[in-house]
Parts: C-alpha cells; sequence; structure tokens
C-alpha cells in the first residue's frame, strides 16, 4: 500500500521488451531496496526485480499493466514518480492508495494562478462516479483533491512542493497520466 506521497521522482534509464512484457531500469537513489519489494512506479504498483543501492532498479511490466498504463510509451531519459511501499510503523500523510491504476485520462488544461497550477483532466466515463468534489484522486501516484468536477472532466490545486517534486513539472496539455479512483467508492458502490 502507497499513500501517494511521492517521495523523488527517478529516470528511466533502459527499457527492454520481450514477448512476455517489458523490463524498465530507473535511477533512483533509494537505499536498501530488495527483489520482491513493491514500488509505486508513477501510480502503478511493481515488483522490484534487481537493485543496486542508491543507483537504480529493475521491474517487469505484464501485459496487463501495459494495457492499462501509458507504460509501452516510456522511453529511456523519461522520468517517473518514485514512493516506497509505506512500512507498518510509518506515517499516513495521503490516502489510501493500491497502486492499482484503474485507466489513463489526458490532460486538457495547465493554468498557472500565481504560484500555484490548476491541472485539468480528461475523465473516463467509466469512472465518472467514484470522482466527488473534495474528493481524493491519484494522478501519477500523487495523491490529490478534486478541485471541481464536471461531467467530462475535473480540476486539481497543484501547489509549488508537488509541481516541483513530482513530474507534473514536465506534463503539457494531451499528455497522458495514471489515474487510480479511490478503492473507498469502489467498495461503496460493491456493497450498495
Amino acid at each position: 500500500m502507497f499513500t501517494g506521497i511521492v517521495e523523488t521522482t527517478g529516470e528511466v534509464q533502459a527499457v527492454i521488451d520481450d514477448e512476455g512484457g517489458r523490463r524498465m531500469r530507473i535511477g533512483a537513489p533509494f537505499e536498501g531496496l530488495d527483489h520482491g519489494q513493491s514500488i509505486s512506479v508513477s501510480g502503478v504498483c511493481l515488483t522490484v526485480e534487481k537493485a543496486a543501492d542508491g543507483e537504480w532498479f529493475e521491474v517487469f511490466l505484464a501485459q496487463e499493466t501495459l494495457a492499462r498504463t501509458f507504460f509501452d510509451d516510456l522511453d529511456g531519459g523519461d522520468q517517473v514518480n518514485l514512493e516506497r511501499a509505506m512500512p507498518a510503523d510509518g506515517r499516513f500523510d495521503g490516502h489510501i492508495v493500491q497502486g492499482h491504476v484503474d485507466t489513463t485520462a489526458e490532460i486538457v488544461g495547465i493554468e498557472q494562478e500565481g504560484e500555484d497550477w490548476t491541472f485539468t483532466f480528461s475523465l473516463p466515463e467509466a469512472h465518472r462516479n467514484y470522482l466527488v468534489q473534495k474528493g481524493s484522486i491519484t494522478v501519477d501516484g500523487i495523491s490529490l483533491t478534486v478541485a471541481d468536477r464536471r461531467s467530462e472532466e475535473f480540476d486539481v490545486a497543484i501547489i509549488p512542493t508537488t509541481y516541483a517534486e513530482t513530474t507534473l513539472s514536465e506534463k503539457s496539455v494531451g499528455d497522458p497520466v495514471h489515474l487510480e479512483v479511490d478503492v473507498v467508492a469502489k467498495y461503496v458502490e460493491q456493497l450498495a
């Protein structure tokens, strides 16, 4: 489990496609990453296969992961958001993030307002019931609050720290993002 509080960004160093999926090597300053640990890469929960302390780690992307994400378009030099799994005794600063991407969406607007930004994202029809104004949403692994929700899009307010310390500062209108809706909303729907 994750909280959506991005620890750092990493650079994709290598991408190797094979018949079963895709492997990526990502440069990251993390110490102590071991084989089998979970890590959130731009909101996608992946399993560490290999790691060199403080330098890089490698993950495998199955066909299911490639079908639900924009990772089939990633290449060397691209930046990704990174968060290690939350320890049982750690702080819970964001919201419950599983790293199970529901869909991709598109950035349809970026507007700077003083030191802050408003990002507008498309809202795929199949996921519209899960977003409420002032509710939680995960965008590329970042725990955010829905500032405004309309029928086909939603806005989030981005503070300077989030803008500077995540990949949002490199995004443009038209770029894809990963969305994970609040899992609590999915459970409520199932129970109702």
